[in-house]
This record gives structure tokens, sequence and C-alpha cells, in this order.
């Protein structure tokens, strides 16, 4: 594997880490779905943004959307989620992973009666 050229150019290492406690109470909370935001653009720099989403049974998620600026990646923790891939719906078990690049057309929801985290 190779890296990309490289962004951080100092000598030594930074102190720049950004720690989250598990039980930081969600920012987003719409319905039965918690929404835990554990990078955003802010923490990244605009890399990525990183979110737990506990979702309610049967619960809705966004429509099929994109971001401008940031990637976003899926992990399924538990249950199953129906993730869209800009093309067609995908059912991601637990384990399973979604990369979606900047302009990445991708949407996520629970057609299940269990609660999935992801």
């Amino acid at each position: 594997m190779s890296y990309p050229e490289p962004r951080y150019l100092g000598d030594n290492g930074a102190v720049s880490a950004a720690f989250r406690p598990a039980d930081t109470p969600p920012e987003l909370v719409r319905g039965a779905n918690r929404t835990h935001y554990l990078a955003t653009h802010a923490t990244t720099g605009g890399d990525f943004g990183l979110y737990r989403v506990d979702m309610g049974p049967h619960a809705p998620g966004p429509g099929t959307h994109f971001h401008r600026t940031i990637s976003e990646s899926f992990f399924v923790l538990s249950g199953s989620v129906r993730l869209y891939d800009g093309e067609r719906w995908l059912t991601g078990g637990a384990g399973d992973f979604l990369y979606v690049p900047p302009g990445g057309l991708h949407a996520f929801h629970n057609d299940t009666g269990d609660p999935p985290r992801c």
C-alpha cells in the first residue's frame, strides 16, 4: 500500500487528537433515530464525516443526497440497514462497510422491526 503525498510537514508529531466519550449525548434526535457526530468537517479539517446512528424500528433515514465537501462512511455495528450506493439499495449487516466519496449519491434507512446501529 502506498500513501498519498504528505500533508503534515512538521519534523515532530503534533498533539492534535480529538477524543469523544461514548456516553456523549446524541447531537441530533429525530423520532426514534439518534445521531452522534463522532467526527465532523470541523474536527477532521474537512476530510470526512463520521457519525453513529442508532435507528428505531422501521425508521426512515435521509433521502438520496450527496455532499460536495466531505466523504462519508457507513459501518454497520449491529442489525441490518438499507444502504443506497447511488445505483441500488443494499442490505448491510454487522461488519459491512460502505464508503461514499464527495459527490457520491447515498441514502439509508431501517426497514425492519429491529433497531440497528451504524
